[in-house]
């Protein structure tokens, strides 16, 4: 069957009343956690991934991604009106959009972020659903040493860009492959690791470390370290655009889905990279360099907008056919999948073809909803600025403490949760990134499983990974992310000492 047939069968699926409730909640919740700053969306399907023991699989995915992409749309939002990002991907807008508003340009400003979201985020959608059945064609052909490199290059590659320092990253993703390890061994049967704790057999759970270390520790890191903040917001206008607008925007949005596109399928550190590319790019190429900075050029919010909605669409792709999180919000939604027993890979197109197909079609119809969402309602947006930060905070505590009881019903967890709560602050106050902690303790069972395999067919040689042509490839680039860097910046030091 090709991909329009199934494309159709999934629009079956994600029309259907429960699961079109299911994205306008997901949207709907999206853009106003977009809007509130400091709160992102993998705090927030952290904090909500206890519906999973609630909910049917397809409408909780469907739920989760429109959240995950409601968020994107409702960050620039506070970045054009009170020049504070509601999410790190709106940095850039933030930069151009405020100066718009400030001169009485906030309307333009939104509307070409809102149209621009949407047409990036389509495009995106559109290339997903042609080139995600293409990878998995060819990912299924992989074998055991194929697939630990795989992930070993995923646990590199998140571990280098997810964060400041690539020993910091590494630092972190260690700790996720220590919690990986608590807990029977998957061949044996042997306790490990769990200090004599009955609790702690069964291993750890995803849910309660992804909700500790996200929603705990950014609510209890805003109370203890955040300082209070009086945010004006500039006037609104009619939010539309004149045609000289649309000349000018359009063409940003195309560039910018060009440039987004590439890095969400690969782990280059989320959406931040591409916005400021494009920002560059629309900056370099404009004839109109001199609202740069000054009075605000449309190109400045048009182009990163877009480039960050192409980008996080296009995380879909390595999560769903090679089960690789590029992002911290794709890491959690691969603990959602993993609590229903469902492993995102190659097969997952053929295993679990309905949900995969109901998701990606759930993309176009949320991108609708988004649209319509953000231009008309965005008033009403801007009010949620006003609920106080001490009852924000103090509300996720008590959702994230009420959802991880509600699973097992067990006060140990409870214990657990602020307990990685309090790792989390620990590990923000430091400049450790918390995304490599949930990417190793998914995936590090799972390498574990493929490195047994693929030593398995080697008959205990280790040089089975340096003997498949594709296997040593991988490993090449593991080595490559890890030491080319700094090797460039060995030459780079010496060159300005030669030139000094």
């Amino acid at each position: 069957m090709d991909v329009w047939n199934l494309l159709i069968q999934g629009f079956v699926t994600a029309g259907t009343p429960i699961n079109l409730l299911w994205a306008l909640l997901g949207c709907t919740l999206g853009t106003a956690i977009g809007v509130l700053p400091g709160i992102g969306p993998a705090t927030a399907v952290a904090m909500l991934l206890p519906i999973t023991t609630k909910v049917e699989a397809t409408a909780s995915m469907i739920f989760f991604a429109g959240i995950y992409y409601g968020a994107m749309y409702g960050g620039s939002t506070t970045s054009i009106l009170l020049n504070t990002p509601g999410e790190s991907g709106s940095m850039v807008t933030a930069m151009e959009g405020n100066k718009m508003a400030k001169n009485g340009r906030a309307g333009a400003a939104l509307a070409t972020a809102a149209i621009g979201s949407f047409v990036a985020g389509t495009i995106a959608t559109v290339l997903v659903t042609l080139f995600a059945p293409l990878v998995a064609t060819y990912a299924i052909r992989l074998g055991p040493p194929e697939y630990f490199m795989l992930m070993l290059l995923a646990f590199t590659t998140v571990s280098a860009v997810l964060g400041k320092s690539t020993v910091r990253g590494l630092t972190s993703l260690f700790i996720g492959l220590a919690m990986g390890l608590v807990g029977l061994d998957q061949l044996t049967g042997a306790a490990r690791y769990t200090g004599g704790v009955t609790e702690l057999l069964d291993g750890l759970e995803v849910v309660l470390i992804a909700v500790g270390l996200f929603a705990v520790s950014e609510a209890l890191y805003n109370v203890m370290f955040e300082g209070r903040t009086v945010e004006t917001a500039n006037p609104m206008s009619k939010v539309h655009m004149t045609k000289e607008e649309w000349r000018r925007s359009w063409p940003a949005w195309l560039r910018a889905t060009a440039i987004g596109f590439p890095f969400g399928t690969i782990p280059a550190g989320g959406s931040e990279i591409p916005t400021f590319l494009s920002y560059a790019v629309e900056k370099k190429i404009s004839k109109n360099k001199e609202e740069f900075g000054t009075t605000g050029a449309i190109e400045g919010v048009a182009g990163p907008e877009a480039a960050n909605n192409a980008a996080i669409t296009a995380t879909l792709i390595p999560l769903l056919t090679l089960g690789i999180p590029t992002s911290n919000t794709a890491a959690i939604l691969l603990g959602a999948f993993q609590n229903y027993g469902i492993q995102p890979g190659p097969q997952l197109f053929d295993t679990n073809a309905n949900l995969v197909w109901a998701l990606i079609a759930s993309l176009y119809i949320g991108n609708v909803m988004l649209l319509i969402l953000n231009l008309p309602m965005v008033g009403l947006w801007v009010k949620l600025l006003k609920i106080p930060k001490p009852q924000l905070y103090a509300g996720i505590l008590i959702f994230a403490t009420v959802g991880v009881y509600g699973m097992r019903q067990s006060a140990f967890d409870l214990v657990l949760l602020y307990g990685i709560g309090l790792l989390g602050v620990v590990m923000r106050r430091f400049d450790f990134p918390t995304a490599p902690v949930v990417v190793g303790m998914i995936l590090g069972p799972l390498a574990e499983a493929q490195m047994r395999n693929a030593l398995s067919i080697g008959e205990g040689k280790w040089s089975i990974f340096l003997e498949r042509p594709m296997s040593l490839t991988l490993l090449i680039v593991v080595l490559a992310v890890l030491f080319l860097p700094r090797v460039l910046k060995l030459l780079a030091a010496k060159k300005n000492i030669a030139l000094n």
